[in-house]
């Protein structure tokens, strides 16, 4: 089988995966490679993402590292197979691969979560907003890499409408809310959208007040995606050298703590609801 030149970020976490197995057992390669009859750089191959590995491969390589987690197994080992060409691959070489890597990580999420303080979570923005956010990028975009990043944008939209239902909860401080992208006709339109959005099923809306007062994460826009089993959830932030993805057990810990407080700040949805219409009703 071929080796990959540019594995995605799912395929990248899927060889940690198979890595963190093989150290939890401590081992070497060297000795996972003797234990499983195979040479060394394939293995080395299968643990950079670089190298397909079919699903009974993993639970022999599970059994052979005495992996006593059984839905941790079955987990991995529902990331292998030949990758499927979703619909973000037709953004292959337009935009940066760090965005089709999390397009294709919601389309697999099983659960998820943002926290916003300045601005619209992605999911939840109307096209108008989309673009003028995308205005004030820096360095500034032209005219067509704008309306590529709007539509993804709003294709992304699509994985809070599938049939396998994911639910998707998003914390906002009331500051976002007052924001005016595009002035006050576009601000009014996206916060009528948020109302509307709200009252799907699956979807729950939550303001951070002010009177909240101070807050941890603040300033920083945080998503969180829950994978099958708590091991495979990941954290992604906005840096402004780019998008940053983050697995480390205690990474993962410390933001699900960061969401549990901010939720408790929050206001229950339809208090949520009811400051919405009343910003709205004095724009």
């Amino acid at each position: 089988m071929p080796v990959r030149t540019n594995p995605t970020a799912r395929q990248l976490r899927f060889g940690a995966e198979l890595r963190k197995l093989r150290e939890r057992a401590g081992l070497t390669s060297t000795e996972a490679s003797r234990l499983l009859g195979i040479k060394q750089a394939q293995v080395s191959n299968m643990e950079t993402g670089r190298l397909a590995v079919s699903a009974d491969r993993v639970r022999t390589m599970a059994c052979q590292y005495d992996c006593p987690d059984k839905d941790l197994v079955e987990a991995i080992a529902g990331m292998t197979g030949e990758r499927k060409r979703g619909w973000w691959e037709e953004y292959r070489e337009i935009l940066p691969s760090r965005l089709l890597d999390l397009a294709e990580l919601e389309h697999h999420g099983t659960a998820l979560r943002t926290a916003h303080t300045s601005g619209i979570p992605g999911l939840l923005q109307t096209l108008d907003h989309a673009r003028e956010v995308f205005r004030q990028v820096v360095p500034e975009l032209s005219p067509p890499e704008l309306e590529h990043r709007a539509s993804f944008r709003i294709k992304r939209q699509a994985v809070l409408f599938r049939k396998d239902t994911v639910s998707y909860r998003a914390v906002i401080h009331e500051a976002a809310l007052h924001m005016r992208f595009g002035g006050r006709d576009v601000a009014r339109q996206q916060l009528k959208h948020l109302l509307k959005m709200s009252e799907h099923p699956n979807i729950s809306l939550h303001v951070v007040p002010f009177a909240a007062g101070g807050y941890p994460g603040a300033g920083q826009p945080i998503y969180y995606v829950h994978g099958p089993v708590q091991e495979l959830d990941t954290v992604q932030l906005d840096q402004s050298h780019g998008i940053v993805l983050l697995d480390a057990a205690a990474q993962l810990d410390k933001y699900r703590r960061i969401f549990d407080r901010l939720t408790a700040l929050s206001l229950i949805e339809l208090e949520s609801r009811t400051l919405i219409h009343d910003i709205v009703r004095t724009m």
